[in-house]
């Protein structure tokens, strides 16, 4: 299945507190379950003014559907086409 990337615009999110990140991720599992196995939460990276999450889904369209579904903001989705690290110069 393909892997995304989704930008999430959450003003202050690099201020949440552990509870609150606890609850979005408790939501987010939640809506994870309901929707079936096509569609995974691998991690998510938290800044100040946006999460970045990684996620496998069988389309875009499942991606917008538990966004719509959790009440997460999806304000931008890309396919990862390729992912490169130090070991790739090698």
């Amino acid at each position: 299945m393909p892997k995304y990337i989704i930008e999430r615009d959450i003003p202050g999110a690099g201020q949440l507190t552990q509870a609150e990140l606890q609850g979005i991720s408790q939501k987010s599992c939640g809506v994870l379950r309901d929707m079936g196995p096509r569609i995974q939460w691998l991690h998510s990276y938290v800044t100040g003014d946006k999460i970045y999450c990684v996620y496998i889904a069988d389309s875009e369209q499942a991606i917008r559907k538990h966004a719509e579904q959790g009440g997460f903001p999806a304000n931008r989705i890309e396919q990862i086409t390729t992912i490169i690290d130090p070991t790739t110069g090698d």
